[in-house]
């Protein structure tokens, strides 16, 4: 039931890091996909098939590492200048979407109450910075925590959608293709595009989330979980926008409309849980942004944190449509180089992935057989072989055992060994 309990949180936290302003709102999907009618619903299928693949490979990477922000991985699975180029294109995707949230969080608040842009921003600050003070088991559980409710009322917009709707499939791709704007040139380049845009999105914050589990396996489980969930969520939104794109393809809060429609009270409601899940991407944004620039100092995290939310909050005042429409293709383009790294490097060390997930689990039984006062001789000669076989330093594998018999998560703070430190069988596939 544990083991299950760890794979449940790492797939809603996922789906938590990748749903944000854009998607949650729809805003996202009527720029990628509804915009090229029904070949774009093909393209929603494509994208969403790719990402779950994607989600199992960053989880998995973040976990072998235990990595506490995404350079540890980029060094290890790639050259020194693509490392640097992806190292880069995450800093400024992190920081340029964190300030997206803050300009959703304004125009969620305008639409649904008729309040300034500046409230529903300045509430947001106030969240991300409060949240950004907590460690990150605490926030991987806030960002998964929403997710179940957005999944809810997806779910609640497309049945009455689809069930309320006359869809005729020729006249509302007509409609979407003269009334949804969007700056992407064919409907298998927004696919692609939509892939590269949300790894960009998710990478720092996943494999964050996936250096927190000690099992690369349970990991990957938790990313397989999450990507199907995310794959779900995505169709049936396409859809449902698709069939309502006459009414809401002009709207800033596409989804928001639509519940308002059912019944006031669904509106209000499902403006909070838009709004929360802005948050989650604000938060992890702003959080793994936070880690990366203060890789080599920790200490001044906080500070860190507090300076480049700020900075975001004033910037945010762009727009948020304005936003969505240019600068999540254009990190959408430079997610390809990620996406094809990514595949790369945990295809070429997927049986060292894979050996190292077996080990570490016999490592906590045989530790905990140590603990018990159980060990016996030919099982402690074998405790020692596979701790010197593993990528992970002792100290490391014996906090993850502590942490996991005391119920307190599997949390990390890795001292990793230098990279020529590390075992042979790992040092050997280094690209």
């Amino acid at each position: 039931m544990g083991n299950v309990m760890q794979v449940l949180k790492i797939a809603m936290a996922f789906i938590g890091v990748v749903v944000g302003a854009g998607f949650a709102s729809g805003q996202e999907m009527l720029q990628y996909f509804v915009a090229f009618g029904i070949k774009g619903i093909w393209g929603a299928v494509l994208s969403g098939a790719i990402m779950m693949f994607l989600a199992v490979i960053i989880l998995q990477l973040g976990s072998y590492y235990r990595a506490g922000e995404h350079g540890e991985v980029f060094k290890r699975v790639s050259y020194p200048i693509f490392s640097r180029v992806l190292d880069f294109g995450v800093i400024l995707t992190l920081f340029s979407v964190g300030f997206v949230m803050f300009a959703g969080a304004g125009s969620n608040m305008q639409q649904q109450w008729g309040l300034p842009l500046w409230v529903g921003a300045i509430l947001m600050v106030v969240l991300v910075l409060a949240a950004g003070m907590l460690d990150v088991d605490k926030v991987t559980a806030v960002i998964g925590a929403i997710t179940p409710f957005i999944l809810a009322f997806v779910l609640i917009a497309s049945a009455y959608t689809l069930a309320t709707t006359d869809i005729d499939s020729a006249q509302l791709d007509a409609v979407a293709r003269e009334t949804v704007d969007t700056t992407l040139p064919h409907w298998t380049v927004a696919a692609v595009n939509s892939v590269g845009f949300n790894l960009m999105v998710a990478v720092s914050m996943a494999i964050v989330i996936g250096g927190s589990m000690f099992n690369p396996r349970l990991a990957g489980l938790g990313g397989l979980v999450g990507g199907i969930g995310y794959v779900f969520i995505l169709v049936v939104t396409s859809l449902t926008l698709f069939a309502a794109v006459d009414k809401v393809g002009t709207d800033a809060m596409p989804m928001l409309t639509i519940v308002n429609q059912i019944h006031p009270w669904l509106g209000q409601a499902m403006a909070v849980v838009i709004y929360g899940m802005i948050f989650n991407t604000a938060l992890g944004m702003f959080y793994a942004l936070g880690k990366r620039l203060t890789a080599k100092n920790p200490d001044r995290f906080k500070v860190v944190y507090i300076t480049v939310t700020l900075i975001g909050f004033v910037l945010s005042f762009i727009g948020f449509q304005t936003l969505v429409a240019y600068v999540y293709p254009v990190l959408g383009y430079i997610g390809l180089l990620l996406i094809a790294v990514m595949i790369y490097g945990w295809f070429r060390g997927h049986r060292h992935i894979k050996a190292e997930s077996g080990r570490r689990a016999r490592l906590m039984v045989l530790l905990g057989l140590r603990e018990a006062g159980q060990l016996k001789p030919a099982e402690e000669q074998e405790l020692k072989a596979e701790v010197a076989a593993s990528n992970l330093p002792q100290e490391d594998i014996e906090r993850a055992h502590r942490e996991d018999h005391q119920g307190e998560g599997t949390r990390p703070r890795p001292r990793h060994r230098g990279r020529d430190a590390e075992p042979a069988h790992y040092a050997e596939r280094k690209i």
